[in-house]
């Protein structure tokens, strides 16, 4: 009879969270779309729908990164789509594979390089840095391309972005993500690099006294991010077969909304990679079911305006009342 409750407390702490809320959540409004969505649990929906986040998924890791360094990089768009543009026109020139992918990667490094590079040696901040350079980099494209596109790429490169895993739904164009989010995941839970990541968002200052070096880390942040949204254009590039300087306008929004619901801070040196990946599923199950019930894309941006809204003001609430829960069960525990 004593063992049943000293086990309530260690349950509801480690379950009273926002990331336990999200994955709830997000099951439930996937058990949603399967019974009362028609054709959501096609094989063919699935891979799409995967297939539709792989971008985001990508660029979101280097975000939360960012973000919990108290930094932010709204360029992230741009760069996909000046990159996406840098590799075809490298395509068209006849460049092998092996050698635009490299190159373009380079350039995103470049791109990324030139963002930190104003936040860390000139002290700008690096939400109005990255809003200047989001048009600059977009505008680059145009510059380079015009209003054009470029459609033809090799059929190992056009495969990439067309075929699943075998037998399974799931796209090619996702493995990058699986193959990176562990990799992100660990650097950030278990290497100093995320300690040194928290301690700069939590408090500056104190993380420069105690001998973090801000600027460097800072800026590997941002060329990170610059290479992630390089593979992210290409990406787009080989699952719509073309290269345009308008590409993945907007998709800094929901790459944005997908870190804040996945309950990093705003403010910094808080949150895991546990809850972004439920918000990431979460908003591609969302967008998919949109699509699914003929909701157009500007209704989609509406949603995920109010999801970036509600991920603002529903995590920090939410986090104290499952704060409280845990103190009281803990007092209970103990007698107290």
């Amino acid at each position: 009879m004593s063992a049943k409750p000293e086990r309530v407390p260690d349950f509801v702490s480690r379950f009273a969270s926002w990331d336990s809320f999200l994955a709830v959540l997000t099951i439930a409004v996937i058990v949603y779309a399967l019974l009362a969505v028609e054709n959501f649990a096609s094989v063919f929906n699935i891979s799409q729908a995967i297939a539709g986040v792989s971008e985001r998924a990508l660029i979101v890791l280097p975000m939360v990164l960012l973000i919990i360094a108290r930094e932010i990089d709204l360029s992230v768009g741009s760069i996909l789509a000046l990159t996406s543009v840098a590799f075809g026109m490298l395509i068209r020139q006849g460049a092998p594979l092996l050698l635009a992918i490299p190159l373009t990667l380079l350039a995103g490094g470049i791109c990324g390089a030139f963002n930190g590079m104003l936040v860390t040696k000139l002290g700008l901040p690096s939400l109005v840095v990255t809003l200047g350079t989001m048009a600059m980099f977009r505008g680059i494209a145009y510059i380079l391309l015009g209003s054009d596109s470029i459609n033809e790429f090799p059929d190992s490169f056009l495969d990439f972005g067309i075929d699943t895993l075998g037998s399974s739904p799931l796209p090619e164009t996702i493995v990058l993500f699986l193959l990176l989010a562990p990799i992100f995941a660990i650097a950030l839970q278990k290497m100093p690099i995320g300690r040194r990541i928290y301690a700069i968002g939590g408090n500056p200052d104190a993380a420069r006294y105690s001998g973090i070096r801000l600027a460097r880390t800072v800026f590997g942040l941002f060329v990170t991010s610059g290479v992630v949204c390089a593979a992210a254009g290409m990406v787009y590039t080989a699952r719509l077969a073309n290269a345009r300087a308008n590409n993945a306008v907007g998709i800094e929004l929901d790459v944005i909304t997908i870190a804040l619901l996945g309950g990093i801070s705003v403010f910094g040196g808080r949150g895991r990679l546990t809850g972004v990946l439920w918000a990431l599923l979460l908003v591609a199950t969302i967008r998919n079911v949109l699509g699914l019930l003929q909701i157009g894309g500007d209704a989609q941006g509406t949603v995920i305006g109010l999801l970036l809204i509600v991920s603002l003001l529903a995590s920090n609430a939410a986090e104290r009342i499952f704060a409280s829960a845990r103190t009281w069960f803990f007092k209970t525990k103990t007698g107290e």
